[in-house]
């Protein structure tokens, strides 16, 4: 009996759903978590009530922090969750940050009063590096277990 093996493209799994899963992932990460931390800080009277400008420095300096720390693990999680080439996944889903992050300083600028036009320009910055840093976190890890 002959067995013949065949390496056409069909037979590949398709991945772009996966792909597009795990970029997705690393975003509802970041936007749960940083919504959750927010609520959390407004119950407890930390921040100011929900529609309050917050110009403390202070306080945008917490909120920017933990936004960072969300960050990572949302690259993190892209990277864990991608099917293949988990840093060009982290890396896409970066400028998709940077985009939407932009679109929120110019919203920002455009709607006026909501706090110092620095936090959002902070935020949409220091996003793609917190975001490659936790793909490469999870890379690093994944070369040392091999």
């Amino acid at each position: 009996m002959t067995t013949y093996t065949t390496a056409d493209a069909g037979s590949r799994p398709r991945t772009l759903g996966r792909s597009i899963l795990a970029i997705f992932i690393g975003f509802v990460a970041v936007v749960v978590l940083s919504l959750g931390a927010d609520e959390v800080l407004h119950l407890l009277k930390v921040y100011p009530p929900w529609g309050e400008p917050m110009y403390q420095p202070g306080l945008n300096l917490l909120a920017l922090s933990y936004r960072a720390v969300f960050t990572v693990v949302g690259g993190y999680l892209t990277a864990r969750a991608s099917p293949h080439s988990p840093m060009r996944h982290v890396l896409i889903g970066a400028c998709i940050g940077l985009a939407i992050g932009a679109a929120g300083v110019v919203a920002a600028a455009m709607i006026g009063g909501l706090g110092p036009m620095g936090y959002p320009v902070a935020v949409a910055v220091t996003g793609p590096p917190c975001n490659l840093l936790g793909g490469a976190i999870y890379v690093r890890q994944l070369s040392m277990s091999m």
